[in-house]
This record gives structure tokens, sequence and C-alpha cells, in this order.
């Protein structure tokens, strides 16, 4: 699952981890990558660490990744924002990746990378939420899927990316990767992810290096006021001829 949460902030303006959590237990997902996560970062979330709270309700593993830190008044005090991965599987290692090619004069953003043993198999897991600005979006794509090459495990990929199906962005991603959605739906059908309340974009995607079969994708529509995103869901199998 992909799912961007909106620092867990509903449409009806409600602060409710629980809710997030149930979308991902109802959802069955193994796998998640979380994006607009607070770790402590101001009164909006209550201070919370968002990542651990979820991942205690979800009674799964995590590992949070951070795109912005800010030093508070206190020596100890450290405010974060970024994304998480969240799993039943265990954590082999993680690395998280700041993106810094240009002066913090927009947000921030990160790579998170995280390894996986699945059965025996080590498998890579990124996310990551990537910028509006179409320079630093370019220089980001390019970051990941620099990574994802040198990467020897399959690799699954999620996140916000803030780009549209079929375009330049997108098609640079697809030349490398298997956009999971386009894998298993006519191309009428975008998989619209935002806003959760009447969709018409899809900003967050599925993607897996070749050694994926896909099974199933899924837009998850019920209980919609959650998040301002809708979560994405697929099925994937390793395929037997690796």
């Amino acid at each position: 699952m992909t799912f961007n949460i909106h620092h867990g902030k509903g449409t009806d303006k409600k602060l409710d981890l629980r809710r997030i959590s149930a979308r991902i237990l109802t959802s069955g997902a193994d796998i998640i990558g979380l994006n607009e996560v607070d770790k402590e970062f101001s009164s909006r979330s209550e201070f919370m660490d968002q990542a651990k709270q979820i991942a205690d309700y979800c009674e799964m593993e995590f590992v949070f990744g951070p795109a912005i830190t800010i030093s508070g008044k206190g020596e100890d005090e450290v405010r974060q924002y970024g994304s998480a991965i969240l799993t039943r599987f265990p954590i082999v290692h993680s690395e998280n990746y700041p993106f810094d090619f240009l002066p913090s004069i927009v947000e921030d953003r990160a790579l998170l990378e995280v390894i996986l043993n699945i059965e025996d198999q080590k498998v890579a897991v990124y996310v990551t939420h990537l910028s509006l600005a179409p320079f630093l979006h370019g220089k980001q794509t390019e970051f990941i899927l620099n990574q994802v090459n040198q990467q020897k495990n399959p690799s699954i990929i999620l996140g916000d990316w803030n780009m549209k199906p079929y375009s330049s962005s997108w098609r640079l991603v697809t030349d490398q990767l298997v956009d999971t959605w386009v894998d298993h739906h006519e191309q009428s059908d975008q998989g619209y992810t935002y806003p959760s309340d009447k969709p018409r974009m899809k900003l967050d995607y599925i993607f897996t290096t070749e050694e994926f079969n896909v099974l199933t994708t899924k837009v998850l529509k019920s209980n919609d006021e959650a998040s301002d995103h809708l979560p994405l869901v697929a099925t994937l199998q390793l395929s037997d001829r690796m």
C-alpha cells in the first residue's frame, strides 16, 4: 500500500490516526509506504510520533525517514516530517537519503530505503514524496532511478510522485520500472487518488522492478474522509524466473 496520510488530518478536519490505522488493517497490506508523516513536529499533530503510533496500532515494524528536520529550543528537541514504511516482515537494513539538490527554498524531500527479509528473499522497498517544482522533480526522479538500478534485490517503489500518468516524467520512470496500475487497467482507468472526496488526479504510485508479477491493483475508496488522498494497494508475487 502507498498512502499519503496528510499528517493524520482528514477531510473533516479531524486528526485521527486510528482511522488511518483501520484503513491499513482492513486492506490486509503487508508493506505500507506512508507520506506526510509527522514526528513530534507541531501542534497540528499534537507533537505525536505518528509512524510509531500507527505501527503500534497495526502491530507492525516500522522505519521513519525525515525529509524536514528542525531543531527546537531545547537541547534534545527535534521536530521532523517525512515518510515511513510499515511492514509485517523482518527489517534487515534501512537508509534515508535527503534530497539536497538546491538550498531549502522549497519543501525538502527524501527517499527512504528499507531491505526486508521475505521468506528468505531480500526485497528492497522505497518510499518517497516528490516535489511539485519541475526541475527538482526531475533531479529527484533521476536519483531514485539510480538508487534502484544499483540495488541487487527486487525492488518496490511507493509514494506520492506528484505527476500524471503518461506524462514525460511518468515515461522516464516506466522506461525502467513497472507501473503496477497500468499493468492491470485500461488507459482510460487512471486510478485517481486525489482529492479523496472527488478523485480526479492520480498522484500516488506503486512501481516495481521486473522480478514481480502484478496480480491485482486497486484504489481503496471507502472511508475516504481519513485523508485528502486515497490509498493505492497492489498484490505482488515474486516471479519464478528469479
